[in-house]
């Protein structure tokens, strides 16, 4: 199994700060950390106030972060570069969309690169070549524009994914379902409030008791729901008697 610090995220030529600060970001929720800048348009891209701003927290991987002048630089030790690009190419690496190609790649052990081009015009021809295989995001055919720090998002979520993942933990307690005597006790309560308002006829009930019944059987009422209706049934009568 690759070992998620072998995962190198590398933008080249990134242009806006922005995008550096919220691809950092989005690598930390996914548990990445290892940042590597190829030429980008401001040399002091990582402490600018745009790029921590959007880090949002993950200053700890912009501080970490690497600045190189080439792609051949920024792929040092890896052992599987992946690019990422929208358009086609009639020459270079297979083109695959990410989860197909990350079922092949995760029992690997490989160190892992994916590679991400300048906002305006993506990677050029020659850093795709460096590449082991291109990742193309599905998106809509009629429009497939991506930011770059959505793009780093995606991908590091399907990687993520493939490796494993993180468990999802409970955020709320889950509530106690009301027993039968409570149930038949809010029961008793609707029906003396629907008598005293003259919703319900004693001499002639029908099924309206039963029919209620099953309702709440379905709903599966919680202790807190039931407390809620007997108190609704309440101010209905006191409203009815006033």
């Amino acid at each position: 199994m690759t070992d998620p610090s072998l995962t190198r995220f590398v933008l080249v030529q990134t242009s806006h700060p922005g995008n550096v600060g919220a691809a950092a970001r989005a690598m930390k929720v996914m548990g990445f950390t290892d940042l590597v800048l190829v030429a980008p348009r401001d040399a002091d891209v990582l402490a600018r106030p745009e790029a921590v701003s959007m880090a949002s927290g993950a200053t700890d991987v912009l501080e970490g972060a690497r600045i190189v002048a080439t792609l051949a630089q920024a792929l040092d030790g890896v052992t599987h570069a992946c690019a990422t690009a929208m358009t086609p190419r009639d020459f270079g690496p297979p083109t695959s969309a990410p989860r197909a190609h990350f079922e092949a790649l995760k029992g690997r052990g490989a160190s892992v690169a994916f590679v991400f081009g300048s906002e305006r015009v993506g990677l050029g021809n020659e850093d795709v070549y460096r590449c082991h295989a291109c990742l193309s995001i599905p998106t809509d055919p009629r429009y497939g524009s991506l930011n770059l720090a959505q793009a780093v998002q995606l991908i590091a979520y399907d990687w993520r994914q493939a490796l494993g993942g993180f468990p999802v933990e409970a955020r709320t307690v889950p509530a106690q379902v009301a027993d039968g005597a409570a149930v038949q006790g809010l029961l008793a309560h609707w029906e003396r409030t629907m008598v005293e308002i003259g919703f319900l006829d004693p001499a002639a009930p029908k099924k309206l008791m039963p029919r209620l019944n099953q309702l709440l059987n379905r709903a599966q009422l919680t202790r807190e729901e039931v407390d809620i209706l007997r108190g609704l049934a309440r101010a209905i009568a006191d409203t009815a008697r006033r």
